[in-house]
């Protein structure tokens, strides 16, 4: 039978063992771990970009008529369906770095002016920061005249265009998203042309 001196030999070799397996896994778990980490996120990085776009025909509105309601950028809660709020952070009105504030059912979000056009009715913007998911959004919306023409050599209706680039939205699909874009944009389409006709009814122009 071993002895005493050789059981506490044992012992130690043993301990000294577990010590150096400890130190091994906790070397592997530092080295992998970052390393997991870091494929995770390119993974991310590397994952295609989200495009989409919706077209909204207004058959009784000229491009002239529609632009200033986007032009005017921080009056979206009188146009977009989940808005309730809306009004400018910074920035002077018509002037790219406008950042408009807004707060709705789906939470809240900032948005900057990057670009606008009066001349060519366009204007393109971002999402700074938000609450519900949006990442690396950047939209452009457009004011297409359409082919036919008035009586006054004026195109007699119009088109909007909403087109838009992002990164994937944790928990909803493309096809999703962009149905949720063409829905608003035609909600939006006909708060324009509803305002128009009031204004025209004012007046008595219809």
């Amino acid at each position: 039978m071993p002895t005493k001196k050789e059981k506490k030999k044992k012992n130690i070799i043993y301990l000294h063992l577990f010590k150096l397996l400890i130190s091994f896994v906790s070397a592997y778990l530092s080295i992998s771990l970052p390393s997991s980490l870091t494929k995770s996120r390119m993974a991310e990085e590397t994952q295609p970009k989200w495009k989409g776009k919706a077209m909204a025909v207004l058959k009784r509105s000229t491009p002239d008529q529609i632009w200033p309601f986007l032009e005017e950028f921080c009056n979206l809660d009188r146009l977009f369906p989940d808005i309730h709020t809306c009004y400018r952070v910074e920035g002077s009105p018509g002037q790219p770095g406008l950042v408009r504030h807004c707060v709705g059912k789906f939470g809240w979000v900032n948005e900057k002016l990057l670009t606008i056009d009066p001349t060519n009715w366009s204007l393109s913007y971002q999402v700074l920061e938000n609450n519900f998911g949006l990442n690396n959004y950047v939209a452009t919306l457009k004011v297409l005249p359409t082919a036919k023409m008035g009586d006054d050599g004026k195109p007699a209706g119009c088109e909007i265009e909403w087109s838009f680039i992002t990164d994937p939205i944790q928990g909803m699909k493309l096809e999703d998203f962009v149905s949720y874009i063409d829905n608003s944009l035609q909600f939006m389409a006909k708060k324009m042309e509803d305002a128009l006709n009031a204004q025209m009814q004012r007046f008595g122009m219809s």
